[in-house]
């Protein structure tokens, strides 16, 4: 589980996201749930932004990813598709503005080059290994990647269904639905 700002917890999300050499392929679970029980199993989390040049996935309340997708998308048309420039005035903002400050999300985004976890807290974290992951069944999908990442020659995709798999082995809030996006 991924704490919020307040000590909330996400429920229901695993984003992964893998970068091998050129590749990057970003993967969602398919699960939404409310309280205890699943609502819906083939959600999409993760998605193209900016002409598709930009890959996201979001973890946190639906209504706050998209705002802050529109956010980013906005920050990008700003400053050119320049991901990094973008991810750090949204996490500038999303921490100061009034507004804002209240969304209950986590955000993955990338590009060809560039990778990072966004929070309204102000983060912009770019991994040193080429992989993030957030949501509930993150650290599973994280530790499952950064394994086969070191023990394979598996490519990114494989990576990342693999992962996923073994977090929705794991983690309640994780189904094995999974949709990915690759770069």
């Amino acid at each position: 589980m991924m704490p919020s700002r307040e000590g909330h917890c996400f429920h229901g999300t695993t984003i992964l996201a893998v970068r091998r050499g050129e590749q990057l392929a970003m993967a969602g679970d398919g699960q939404v749930t409310m309280n205890q029980t699943v609502v819906k199993h083939h959600a999409r989390k993760v998605r193209r932004i900016y002409n598709g040049r930009i890959v996201v996935g979001f973890a946190g309340a639906t209504a706050d990813a998209l705002t802050l997708s529109e956010k980013l998308e906005a920050m990008l048309e700003r400053y050119n598709g320049n991901l990094t420039r973008s991810a750090v005035e949204l996490a500038r903002e999303w921490r100061t503005d009034k507004n804002l400050r209240r969304l209950e999300a986590l955000m993955l985004a990338a590009d060809r080059s560039g990778l990072f976890l966004i929070s309204g807290s102000g983060d912009v974290i770019e991994p040193d290994e080429g992989v993030l992951a957030i949501g509930s069944g993150g650290v599973a999908a994280q530790a499952a990647a950064k394994a086969l990442l070191d023990h394979t020659t598996l490519d990114a995709r494989s990576i990342a269904e693999k992962a996923m798999a073994i977090a929705a082995r794991i983690c309640v809030f994780t189904n094995d639905t999974v949709h990915i996006e690759e770069m």
